[in-house]
């Protein structure tokens, strides 16, 4: 099935505004973990402070979904076996 351009453009900004505010969600989530720990935390820094394992993961989610949102946006397999396709066509 075929999409249009404008439907495609559609998808891909809807991606990326949800890629934005996931990363405004993941910088005030962030900065409150780590304020309370170091607030609550009395100077016992031996160890891999707790709010770091929530970044990290987190981290690499959000990295994922910007390489959806703006890697991928275009060039999607099936998009490319469609122009295969039309290009045979024409043959």
């Amino acid at each position: 099935m075929e999409k249009n351009n404008d439907e495609q453009l559609w998808i891909i900004a809807k991606k990326r505004a949800k890629f934005k505010m996931s990363c405004y969600t993941y910088i005030v989530v962030n900065v409150l973990l780590w304020a309370v720990y170091f607030i609550t935390n009395k100077n016992n820094y031996n160890s891999i402070p707790w709010p770091a394992w929530a970044s990290l993961g987190w981290g690499v989610g959000l990295v994922f979904q910007y390489i959806d949102a703006y890697q991928k946006s275009g060039n999607t397999l099936e998009q490319k076996e469609f122009e295969k396709l039309k290009q045979n066509e024409g043959k």
